[in-house]
């Protein structure tokens, strides 16, 4: 779509008429209020704007966003989405899902979705906890972790979602919180700019199932300490004074030093465009506990060619019988078989 034919709009244009039903404090406030502020900056209307969403607290995000959308089933979002982008590649796609919904069910849709590069906006909410039926543990809850399906401590091991997102060779990963709407507005727009499929892990704290899991990090009085802020071209680092930093070891190991104990050199540059996502993993697993510096940003972002414009010049060559087979006379023929 054209500058020229996006219209002026504000929040409100991008706001439903829907009773916002999250428990009072929830970290999703935060989120929705990011979105809803970013959208008419965005150069999109929101006729030609869909969310889709899953199942769990996240998943209500649809109903108050003044757009298309779906509240789907459980995990199936990513596929949801697949299709109305792969379909109408002139929409903007964004999928919303939790820790919960897009890690257990619904994790094989997104690895896909991710190693495909549909063009989605992918916004996980990790509050590591199943929020919505009342505090199960879930696939990114830290080992031991006390809840009403796991008395005992879980004894699974969590997904990082960034290193899986990765591992996918996902082309865009980001990490953001729900305590910093600046900082996840301008996340949200990388993502929203990038073409391909965007993932973002937001940090979302559960006030009444699991409340305080990230405040070691990124509460205002930890963030100079223990926040690591990714800008892509500079040096990695951070404290409060600007004292620390990130370097890699001969081993290909990341390390966390005082910059006083080593050369300006020695400091790692962050290299969001890396075609080798090993960098990025790397970061996406420097912190090893809930009160360690933790990075936050754009750990990934590089070209690659996106899925719907793959299928849509196959399905035009084969529409044009410019290639192997009839499409038309495939979708109109018998069954192939007898029952």
């Amino acid at each position: 779509m054209s500058t020229a034919q996006v219209a002026v709009t504000t929040k409100a244009d991008w706001t439903s008429d829907q009773e916002v039903r999250w428990c009072p404090g929830c970290g999703d406030y935060g989120i929705l209020l990011a979105v809803q502020q970013l959208m008419p900056s965005l150069g999109v209307n929101p006729e030609n704007t869909v969310f889709v969403s899953g199942i769990g607290c996240s998943s209500r995000f649809p109903y108050y966003m003044n757009t298309y959308g779906m509240h789907s089933i459980h995990g199936r979002a990513p596929a949801i989405a697949t299709g109305v982008a792969v379909a109408r590649p002139d929409l903007d796609v964004w999928v919303i899902t939790g820790d919960g919904d897009g890690l257990s069910i619904g994790g094989n849709h997104l690895i896909h979705a991710l190693r495909r590069n549909v063009n989605l906006n992918i916004l996980l909410f990790n509050n590591r906890i199943y929020g919505l039926t009342k505090g199960q543990y879930s696939p990114t809850s830290e080992v031991g972790k006390v809840t009403k399906s796991t008395p005992m401590g879980s004894v699974d091991w969590p997904f990082n979602p960034l290193a899986v997102a990765l591992g996918a060779e996902a082309s865009f990963v980001a990490r953001t919180h729900d305590l910093d709407r600046k900082h996840m507005m301008e996340t949200f727009r990388a993502a929203h700019d990038h073409k391909g499929a965007s993932f973002v892990e937001i940090y979302q704290n559960c006030n009444v199932f699991n409340d305080g899991q990230f405040d070691g990090v990124t509460k205002k009085q930890s963030r100079d300490e223990m926040m690591i802020d990714l800008v892509h071209g500079e040096p990695v680092t951070f404290g409060a004074d600007g004292q620390r930093g990130v370097v890699m070891g001969n081993d290909g190991q990341l390390r966390l030093v005082e910059l006083a104990d080593v050369a300006p050199d020695d400091v790692l540059v962050h290299d969001a465009h890396r075609a080798d996502p090993s960098l990025a993993f790397a970061l996406a697993r420097l912190a090893t506990d809930d009160v360690s510096p933790t990075p936050f940003g754009v750990f990934r972002s590089v070209e690659r060619a996106e899925y719907a414009s793959g299928v849509g010049s196959q399905v035009m060559a084969a529409s044009e019988a410019k290639g192997p087979g009839d499409l038309g006379a495939l979708l109109r023929s018998n069954g192939t078989w007898m029952v």
